[in-house]
């Protein structure tokens, strides 16, 4: 009986972590200006409900499902929603997580904020000219370069290929 008490006590404190955390986030989003600044109605005009739901909504696709997982051209991927240049391809790699991963990017253009949500503690990345949510960033990358995986979200991106705007 008492480990069921205990599992119940746990689960329902995470629960309220997570809830924490969105709102915490919410208001510091609140509190920040961002040299892009848009109403919730002006994203929804501007954004596919997928975009907006990951962007704005903190959320997140499902895995192997995102057009960018395995896309391996030469370019440039930008914020969906601001178009600042986030990552180069070059620095894409598969890391069989089912979204696309990166080993860093345009940092000036990233922003890291902690994320206690769901009873543990990571990184999110999110586009610092808007404040949009990209994804996270672990410590399990390629071990060459800079150990990052930066694993974000396709419909947070927009892919400029290389050769475009020449």
């Amino acid at each position: 009986m008492n480990k069921i008490i205990l599992a119940i006590a746990v689960v329902t404190l995470a629960g309220c972590n997570g809830n924490a955390q969105k709102k915490e986030r919410q208001k510091k989003e609140q509190e920040k200006t961002y040299a892009v600044n848009k109403t919730p109605e002006e994203w929804k005009a501007q954004l596919s409900d997928k975009a907006y739901y990951i962007l704005r909504q903190n959320g997140t696709e499902r895995a192997f499902t995102g057009k960018y997982n395995k896309f391996y051209e030469s370019g440039v991927y930008q914020c969906a929603g601001c178009k600042s240049p986030l990552y180069k391809s070059e620095h894409k790699f598969n890391s069989g997580t089912g979204w696309p991963s990166f080993d860093r990017g345009f940092d000036e253009n990233l922003e890291y904020i902690t994320d206690n949500s769901y009873g543990m503690s990571r990184t999110e990345v999110a586009c610092a000219v808007c404040g949009g949510h990209l994804g996270h960033v672990f410590n399990d990358g390629p071990q060459d370069t800079t150990g990052k995986r930066h694993c974000i979200n396709s419909a947070a991106l927009n892919f400029k290929p290389e050769d475009e705007g020449k």
